[in-house]
């Protein structure tokens, strides 16, 4: 069974970054899609960005394209996402989900595996 485990999120005023971190356990990303997404309060789950499997393939929600980054660490079993010039907007719980697929979409419904999700709260 893949579980995964999110971490770093927190507090940050605006213009600050954090770095996110998924933790996979019975995974290898060489066949499995990861993908970012978040849940601000009252509103849908919207996708942010994701990585295929083997890593070919990058997408970006265009509210967060130049700011954010998607990356992995093979050898930790690990996805991240790279948070810069943080907005108040990008309040959010944060959700890893992973997919034994190869294509790199942001559609919820496309992912098997959801972590528990992460709380990044920006504001001064």
């Amino acid at each position: 069974q893949l579980q995964l485990v999110e971490s770093g999120g927190g507090l940050v005023q605006p213009g600050g970054s954090l770095r996110l971190s998924c933790a996979a356990s019975g995974f290898t990303s060489d066949y499995y899609r990861v993908g970012w997404f978040r849940q601000a309060p009252g509103k849908e789950r919207e996708g942010v960005s994701c990585i295929s499997s083997g890593g070919g393939t990058i997408n970006y929600a265009d509210s967060v394209k130049g700011r954010f980054t998607i990356s992995t660490d093979n050898a930790k079993n690990t996805v991240y996402l790279q948070m810069n010039s943080l907005k108040p907007e990008d309040t959010a719980v944060y959700y890893c989900a992973a997919a034994r697929r190869n294509l790199c979409v942001m559609s919820s419904s496309s992912y098997e595996y959801w972590g528990q999700g992460t709380q990044v709260t920006v504001s001064s």
